[in-house]
């Protein structure tokens, strides 16, 4: 067999083998528990495409990530401002200058029109920011930019910046990892300094002492695919659950939200992030539970979206990825006490009738309900409580996998548990046969907005399929199926 043939037909039965494996942890992962955590105990912390997105996360979900955020190797929300030039530019290298002000004037336009929630809930939390003297993968500038703009937004006093120590591109801890100064996988050093621990102080005050024994609680993978539908994220997360958690302590648990960066999920490190950062011990002894959701390697180099990858919509709460993390939030907080109603999940949640804009959404009545909320990704979209047992949501993407769950109202119109997913995909545009279709070199597609470039391949926007080189002369088809959403195709 030809050597060329070979490797296709073992790329071939790789990728098959992949969505096999992928659709099988899917079944075996359980469902992410409603555990009554404290909703007003809520952070969030990431590193390099993390950072960014710990940023997005708390600026937009204000409401929801009260306690604040760490951040290692950001930068400012929006920093993008949606180019992947700008990202891999300003934003890492500090190549250009980062419009700061331009930022801090969005991020209050967006808050003022609802596509945030209100900047003034950031006054109250706290912003923990770190960066090494040796990382050359998101300068330190982008850092003091990132520290410039929250003080549009945070209190100087709320904020700590640890710029001193000789680290590369990687979460630092104090016992795990290569040497402290370098960049390699996987992006975890030694440098001598708990940089976890000493996250998690700022953010939620003085702590009880780490467990560096034998931790006490339970590592379980969970289905991400009720909250994401894709997107760039994996079939499962990790969640870690203290003992005194899962008992059902209520409102007396925490919940903090880890995010990787870029090549460092599950399948690119195996459990070295989730297990190896350090955040799990002192979670052990202070009822934190711990969120580690992950990323697919159908996205770009395993990265979360603060560019805008997979949406232009993505760093606004109605971002894909952002609706999925905040939704993660939501279950962990609900149930167990929470204050809510004693109303049982809805049964029998469906979708049907859909249309390139629309999908319906059915299920069975609950005895006791004056109403339902429907939640499309973590976001309620209906602006009244909806009396029947169907809604139509509208103003989808075409081509786009999403997923909706339903909880009851009762007389006060306090929710009751909130039932399992039920996904859905849209239509394609232009009446299911076509969509408009674009046929040129990739350099030209980057060029004309319909797909961008990262580390010299080609990805088209929406959907971001892997085009190959960008160059041109590599010839593509897009398909535009929604707004600014391409896949490669014919019409």
């Amino acid at each position: 067999m030809p050597a060329m043939r070979r490797n296709v037909m073992w790329k071939g039965w790789a990728a098959a083998a992949a969505v096999a494996w992928a659709a099988q942890s899917a079944m075996a992962a359980v469902p992410l528990p409603a555990l009554g955590a404290n909703p007003a105990e809520v952070s969030v912390s990431g590193l390099s495409a993390g950072g960014f997105m710990a940023v997005q996360l708390h600026v937009a979900y204000s409401a929801t990530f009260k306690r604040g955020a760490g951040v290692v190797a950001g930068g400012p929300y929006y920093c993008a401002e949606g180019s992947v030039l700008n990202a891999t530019g300003r934003c890492m290298t500090h190549s250009t200058s980062i419009p700061v002000s331009t930022l801090v004037s969005t991020t209050n336009s967006w808050a003022a029109s609802g596509a945030i929630d209100p900047v003034s809930n950031l006054t109250g939390s706290k912003v923990y920011l770190f960066s090494g003297t040796s990382d050359n993968t998101v300068k330190q500038a982008v850092m003091d930019d990132l520290k410039t703009y929250y003080q549009s937004f945070v209190p100087t006093a709320n904020t700590v910046y640890k710029n001193n120590i000789g680290a590369g591109h990687a979460m630092v801890t104090d016992d795990y990892g290569g040497a402290c100064s370098t960049t390699a996988a996987p992006y975890i050093n030694n440098c001598g300094f708990d940089l976890a621990g000493d996250i998690l102080q700022h953010l939620y005050g003085p702590l009880n002492a780490r467990n560096n024994g034998t931790l006490g609680g339970t590592f379980t993978e969970f289905n991400q695919g009720e909250f994401a539908g894709g997107s760039g994220m994996a079939a499962t997360g990790w969640l870690y659950t203290p003992a005194a958690c899962a008992a059902g302590s209520g409102n007396s648990c925490r919940v903090h939200l880890v995010l990787h960066g870029c090549k460092q999920n599950y399948t690119d490190v195996s459990d070295q992030y989730v297990k190896k950062t350090g955040y799990n011990r002192w979670a052990d002894t202070n009822n934190i539970i711990l969120v580690y959701p992950q990323t697919s390697t159908a996205a770009t180099n395993s990265c979360w979206d603060w560019w805008g990858y997979g949406s232009v919509n993505y760093a606004k709460k109605s971002g894909p990825q952002m609706a999925a993390l905040k939704a993660m939030m939501s279950r962990l907080t609900s149930g167990g006490g929470g204050g809510g109603s004693t109303l049982p999940a809805p049964t029998g949640v469906g979708t049907s009738g859909a249309t390139a804009s629309s999908m319906v959404i059915g299920w069975a009545g609950v005895t006791g309900a004056t109403g339902y909320n429907v939640y499309r990704g973590g976001s309620k979209v209906n602006a009244s409580a909806v009396t029947g047992t169907s809604y139509t949501d509208t103003g989808l993407a075409a081509s786009t996998s999403y997923s909706w769950t339903v909880a009851a109202l009762d007389a006060s119109s306090a929710e009751g548990a909130m039932s399992s997913a039920a996904t859905g995909t849209t239509t394609a545009g232009g009446g299911g046969t076509g969509g408009t279709c674009f046929t040129a070199s990739n350099y030209t597609h980057t060029m004309a907005g319909r797909a961008y470039a990262l580390y010299g391949l080609t990805y088209a926007y929406g959907s971001g399929q892997s085009m190959g080189l960008w160059n041109i002369y590599v010839t593509t088809t897009l398909k535009q199926t929604g707004t600014n959403y391409y896949v490669v195709g014919t019409c």
